[in-house]
């Protein structure tokens, strides 16, 4: 598990761009949960940080309307289209994540 950030820099329904281990990742919190994801949208590689973050556990694409579960990457309605997520854990204020 790598350092990314502290749960107080992620606003709660909002998201972060961070770096982890030469990597970027956006975290999102929603309902004081943080999730971790890639940046792209898979399906036009459309920049994730201007998603929309309108419904727990949720993220929109912008470009589309491409709605994936943080949890598990999936995408409602489109199968083909996962978006690649990472574990995360809370220590304290300390947000860690696992790039595995």
């Amino acid at each position: 598990m790598l350092f990314a950030a502290k749960v107080s820099e992620v606003p709660d329904w909002g998201k972060k761009l961070v770096q982890v281990a030469g990597q970027d990742v956006l975290l999102v919190k929603t309902k004081g949960v943080v999730y971790a994801c890639e940046t792209e949208c898979p399906h036009q590689f459309a920049p994730l940080e201007g998603a929309l973050v309108k419904e727990a556990g949720r993220i929109t694409c912008q470009r589309h309307g491409y709605r994936f579960d943080l949890a598990t990457g999936t995408c409602e309605g489109h199968p083909e289209c996962t978006l690649k997520v990472f574990p995360v854990e809370i220590r304290g204020e300390d947000i860690y994540l696992d790039l595995g």
